[in-house]
């Protein structure tokens, strides 16, 4: 099992940036992606964008696309997402998550993003 740590989430206002970590410790070694997932109140749960763990290829969802950048510490369980130009229905909680062949079985207690217009 992975565990996951979030951090970084807060108020904003549109058009501005926000940063968010995830720390992973435990079994990582059979990680095969780590992603960001997000949801918004009354919503379904739904992906951002994932890394992948070894050859440090991403994937985003449309909807933040040239926006949004996932990127891994060198040597580091540490996965981050720099967000820039935040617009309000980027409001969510957002969730890491870890994947062992390209199945989400791990996830943190998620990080509450706000963005006010």
């Amino acid at each position: 099992q992975v565990q996951l740590v979030e951090s970084g989430g807060g108020l904003v206002q549109a058009g501005g940036s926000l940063r968010l970590s995830c720390t992973a410790s435990g079994r990582t070694l059979s990680t095969s992606h780590m992603g960001w997932f997000r949801q918004a109140p009354g919503k379904e749960r739904e992906f951002v964008a994932q890394v992948n763990w070894s050859g440090g290829g991403t994937s985003y969802a449309d909807s933040v696309k040239g926006r949004f950048t996932i990127s891994r510490d060198s040597g580091q369980s540490i996965i981050n997402l720099e967000m820039n130009s935040l617009k309000p229905e980027d409001t969510a909680v957002y969730y890491c998550a870890a994947a062992v062949r390209g199945f989400y079985k791990d996830w943190g207690q998620g990080t509450q993003v706000t963005v006010s217009s």
